[in-house]
């Protein structure tokens, strides 16, 4: 069963990914979808819950406020993100132009520079990877963090990994374009990104309906194959590199 809830005091990202996570811990809460816009949390549960117990949840955080919604809403709404009817392309524009866009100057640098080195391209797309997307994190932080605890296997347990993984890719893009230490860096890389794509596939496996914290808060983009894809990209990419320099 699904029930619609008012929700008031959610003003960014990391004001959804909170509330969204407090809601989720609640025992029955099978899956929390919030319209951050509307002010609204559609709560999938397996069992009746009220609106004090929901309320309850969100008792260390007294400026959100849960009531229960004077309509059904019908709208399909993913973690205040993307609703289900938009096609595949609208949905992951983002993170496609992104990753055209990376691609695109990485080939183009490659070619201006008389041959096309491939370990040496590698090297660049995984820093425009890291450094684009290390960017999105940071612009929201916080929800990055809150968002990113609720599936990687380490950010659930210690919500702290959420702060060192964004500056880690951060550090990881700048040492992948200035040539530091290419085998300490790839190893780095090979094993933040493996750590991190158990987390993906569990969530994927299971069919969770919640927001990839790959691009921070601030695009809505719902986790699937693409989230995977990303992360094994880069674990890949660093082994084949390791490969060559052991």
């Amino acid at each position: 069963m699904t029930h619609t809830y008012n929700i008031s005091g959610m003003t960014c990202g990391g004001c959804r990914a909170k509330v969204q996570s407090l809601l989720s811990k609640v025992k029955g809460v099978k899956n929390v979808m919030i319209d951050l816009a509307k002010g609204q949390a559609a709560i999938d549960m397996d069992r009746h819950i009220s609106t004090p117990e929901l309320a309850e949840a969100l008792k260390d955080y007294p400026k959100y406020q849960i009531s229960e919604s004077n309509h059904n809403y019908h709208d399909t709404i993913s973690n205040g993100s993307v609703e289900e009817t938009k096609s595949w392309i609208e949905t992951y524009k983002p993170l496609l132009l992104i990753f055209g866009y990376i691609v695109g100057v990485t080939v183009l640098t490659e070619m201006v520079s008389g041959a096309f080195i491939w370990h040496r391209w590698m090297g660049h797309f995984m820093a425009g990877f890291f450094l684009v997307f290390s960017f999105f994190k940071l612009l929201d932080l916080q929800g990055f963090v809150e968002s990113y605890s609720m599936y990687d296997i380490v950010a659930t347990k210690w919500k702290g990994w959420g702060y060192i993984y964004a500056f880690t890719e951060l550090a990881l893009g700048v040492a992948f374009i200035s040539g530091i230490n290419p085998l300490v860096t790839n190893a780095v890389t090979f094993i933040v990104m493996s750590i991190s794509i158990i987390g993906v596939l569990q969530s994927v496996l299971i069919k969770r309906k919640i927001k990839c914290a790959c691009l921070g808060a601030v695009f809505n983009l719902p986790m699937s194959a693409i989230t995977i894809i990303e992360d094994a990209l880069m674990v890949g990419m660093s082994a084949i590199m390791l490969v060559t320099l052991l």
